[in-house]
């Protein structure tokens, strides 16, 4: 299952790439920053059920980061409105109370090499007679998570394509040159995970993530 994570990746680049190539005033942004994940009830076919408690490990390898191309849409006539393409690279750890009490048996429980969100969104900016300016955004795609399971019948260790992902922001973009600009941003996304696992199972869960972000644009 990792070519799928690979064809996705390769084409996030190239809608990214593609969009930069054919729009006038492109811009393209890297992030990273801290980011957390509330409890989330986890559904297994066999009947097993339980709350995991999540950590996002932020800085720790692989850390959480992103990468987005925006277009807006200034000769159109809508200066203010933004089409972008995000890859968000979030990822989650089953807490240690959550292997040791909950899920007996189970020593490995986590998506680590990233959950993996690829989403198109609009963005909306408050644009003023100064440096800094407030955005808010929406979008909708696809989650890729690295699932890995270890549990008394088997492991799974693989990418897969999970299913749908929902995404809002909000944030401040400084501008400090032409061309050179940073933010800071509030990211919350929502993902229907639904993944096979060892002996033909399947496994079920909504993660929501929070995330507070940093980072650089370069607008062309």
């Amino acid at each position: 299952m990792n070519s799928i994570f690979v064809r996705t990746c390769f084409g996030v680049a190239a809608l990214l790439a593609s969009t930069t190539i054919a729009f006038a005033d492109p811009a393209i942004s890297i992030y990273g920053g801290w980011q957390t994940a509330p409890h989330s009830t986890v559904n297994v076919t066999d009947g097993t059920k339980f709350t995991a408690g999540w950590d996002g490990k932020s800085f720790e390898m692989p850390p959480y980061w992103g990468v987005r191309g925006t277009y807006w849409l200034d000769d159109w006539g809508y200066d203010e409105v933004g089409l972008a393409l995000d890859f968000n690279h979030a990822k989650v750890y089953a807490r240690d109370n959550t292997l040791n009490h909950k899920t007996p048996g189970w020593t490995h429980f986590e998506f680590t090499d990233g959950l993996n969100l690829a989403t198109a969104n609009v963005l909306y900016r408050f644009k003023g007679d100064r440096d800094w300016t407030p955005y808010l955004g929406a979008g909708i795609g696809a989650n890729i998570p690295h699932v890995e399971v270890t549990r008394p019948s088997g492991t799974t260790s693989e990418y897969q394509l999970g299913g749908v992902t929902g995404q809002l922001m909000l944030g401040v973009d400084y501008k400090f040159t032409d061309h050179i600009s940073a933010f800071t941003e509030y990211k919350f996304n929502y993902s229907r995970l639904n993944v096979d696992i060892d002996s033909g199972d399947k496994l079920k869960t909504n993660i929501l993530t929070n995330a507070v972000s940093f980072g650089l644009t370069y607008n062309f």
